[in-house]
This record gives structure tokens, sequence and C-alpha cells, in this order.
């Protein structure tokens, strides 16, 4: 019997799991791209920093050549952020992180790495903040999850898990660089009363 109010998680995918995923998701990526010399992991703030850096290790040890490493900050790119200039904020204001390109874009394959893929509307965000930048030849993305429920027509061409979820369900993934611990978990929303 499950109590009124009362959301739960589930652990479904814990750290062993996720080192499996990232392994497959870097060998796909050395198999989809013949020249490395030419292929950048492009974090997007905030875990997917973490998870771009994981990445260009295991392609590193897969192939002793290091690809190039950016991370992208998607703040100001969304379609959901709303700054007021001189009054006080209505909304809770977002932190604005650092975007470090310290390459040409140009003629790279950018692979944009998150943890979670939904809407689409953040990889459209990051997409945009990376033109900004420079005119990569390619854009392909990695998620560790797609949870489905996408708004914009956004596939991802490497992808460490599908969990299929409904709308009132989060997807919340924990990482050691930053939570302190590696699992991803299904959190379901609150009953709204109890089943008897």
């Amino acid at each position: 019997m499950s109590q009124a109010g009362v959301s739960s998680e589930k652990v479904v995918l814990d750290g062993e799991a996720i080192q499996r995923s990232l392994t497959r998701i870097a060998h796909e990526i050395v198999e989809a791209n013949t020249d490395l010399e030419r292929v950048a992991l492009v974090g997007i703030h905030t875990r997917g920093v973490p998870l771009a850096q994981r990445l260009r290790r295991l392609i590193a040890e897969l192939t002793g050549r290091d690809v190039k490493l950016g991370s992208v900050d998607i703040t100001f790119y969304r379609d959901d952020v709303r700054v007021r200039g001189g009054e006080a904020p209505i909304h809770p204001q977002p932190i604005v992180r650092d975007t470090k390109l310290d390459f040409p874009l140009e003629g790279m394959t950018c692979v944009l790495v998150d943890d979670v893929l939904y809407t689409g509307r953040t990889i459209r965000a990051a997409i945009e903040a990376l033109f900004d930048y420079g005119r990569p030849a390619r854009v392909q993305l990695a998620c560790l999850a797609d949870r489905g429920h996408r708004e914009l027509p956004i596939r991802p061409d490497y992808i460490g898990k599908n969990l299929p979820t409904a709308r009132e369900e989060r997807v919340q993934v924990q990482l050691v660089e930053i939570d302190e611990v590696d699992q991803v978990l299904l959190i379901s929303a609150p009953e709204e009363g109890a089943h008897g």
C-alpha cells in the first residue's frame, strides 16, 4: 500500500551500467568518425561536461589519440529563460557557466554530450550556441539516457539507455564528479491518493 504524496525512486543505471554505456558510446563514436583529428566532444553544462571528459578518456584508451574537448553553456539560448534588466526577477535566475571551445569549429565533427534527452529544447539551444562560435562540418549527439517525449525533431546518434517514461516521471543522473555517486534514477511523481 503506498502513501499519498510520496514519490518513489528506482535506480535504472548503477555505476557499472553507466561505465558500460559510456564504453559502448566511445566505441560507436570511433567507428562512425574515421578522422579523430576532426572530432570534438562538447559537453553541455552541467552533467554533460563530465560525461564528455569520460568519453574522451575512453576514446584515448581505445585509440591512443586525444580528441578535442569543449563545453557549452546554453543558459541564454534557452527559450524558457526570462532575464529582466534593472528590475527584480519574477522567476529564479539561471546560473551562468563558461563556454570553452579552444579550437576552431570549422571542418569539425562536434559531438554534443548531454545526460538526459527529453523534449529536445536543450539540444536546440546547444546547437544555436555552438553556431555562434563557428560552423562545424557536422553535429552529432550523444546522451546517456533518452526518456522520450520529444517536442522538436531531434534524434541522438549515440544513446546509453532508452528509458520510456511517463511525462510526470523524472530521470535524474548523478555523477561522481558532481554528486559523489554514479547512478541514474527514475523518480515517479507523488501519488494523489492511497490505493486500497
